[in-house]
């Protein structure tokens, strides 16, 4: 089952790939002989190539959409840039090539001058605005892939504190059995994904909480009393996940709480 790190990356690359085909289109709307320098590319295939592509006013604004709420995640300091090429100046006293923007391209606007209609300014002046928009979204990509790791910590650091405030709840309840549970879930997940980020192999198909330990002290990434502290984290663990064991004091719960979060800052 793909995870949502891949999804997004699948979602970044059809919307590269959309806006490719939207530049392509704007163009051929544009340029006069556009069409034919494909022809001679594409010779006996551009014809269904053409047919292919989008209609730049009826799919760019769910593009920008899409677009707009992606940098706002991966390149947020992008994000008024990117509007900028879209939107109308709110200072614009006259429209020039410089001034034009996408919003003026989907309404049609075209600028003329005197009773020849001397061309002023034509569409096509929002084509450098696109692709400004669409080298931005293809920078996001390379932000993204660069910084995945960063991105799954901060999702996976934002989830085990979401678990460990609901456990705090729980203990605070009196539900000392189901908050240790939770705190014992989000320990062993953690140690897990330090296995895997530091590539140390786990013999176990189900690896337990001392299964991971036991790894990582012989990887050399915890001491002995790391490795002896998580152990007696994972003791307490058992008691709680075991319902034939007496229950967990609230003072062991609350060392297990304490301990899970010093181990997720302490052990990386």
């Amino acid at each position: 089952m793909p995870s949502n790190i891949d999804r997004f990356k699948t979602d970044l690359a059809k919307l590269i790939s959309s806006g490719n085909s939207l530049h392509i289109a704007m163009q051929l709307e544009c340029i006069n002989d556009f069409k034919a320098q494909l022809r001679k590319e594409l010779k006996e295939k551009a014809d269904e190539f053409i047919k292919s592509l989008p209609s730049f006013g009826n799919e760019y604004q769910r593009w920008y959409s899409e677009a707009l709420a992606l940098l706002r995640q991966v390149l947020p300091d992008r994000v008024m840039d990117f509007c900028r090429h879209y939107e109308k100046p709110k200072t614009r006293k006259e429209i020039t090539y410089e001034s034009y923007r996408i919003e003026d391209y989907l309404q049609g606007l075209r600028v003329t001058r005197g009773a020849y209609k001397e061309k002023v300014v034509e569409r096509d002046a929002a084509i450098p605005h696109f692709r400004q928009q669409l080298a931005i979204v293809e920078a996001a990509q390379a932000r993204f892939e660069s910084s995945l790791f960063d991105i799954r910590s901060m999702v996976q650091a934002d989830l085990m504190d979401s678990e460990l405030e609901a456990a705090e709840h729980l203990a605070k309840s009196k539900f000392f059995r189901a908050a240790g549970a939770i705190a014992g879930v989000v320990l062993e997940r953690h140690l897990g994904q330090v296995c895997t980020d530091r590539q140390i192999p786990i013999g176990k198909k189900n690896p337990t909480i001392s299964d991971f330990n036991e790894s990582l002290k012989a990887g050399g990434v915890i001491d002995i009393p790391q490795w002896r502290f998580i152990q007696h984290l994972a003791d307490i663990r058992n008691i709680c996940d075991h319902a034939k064991t007496p229950d967990p004091t609230p003072e062991q719960v609350t060392d297990l709480l304490s301990g899970v979060k010093k181990v997720i800052k302490t052990v990386f």
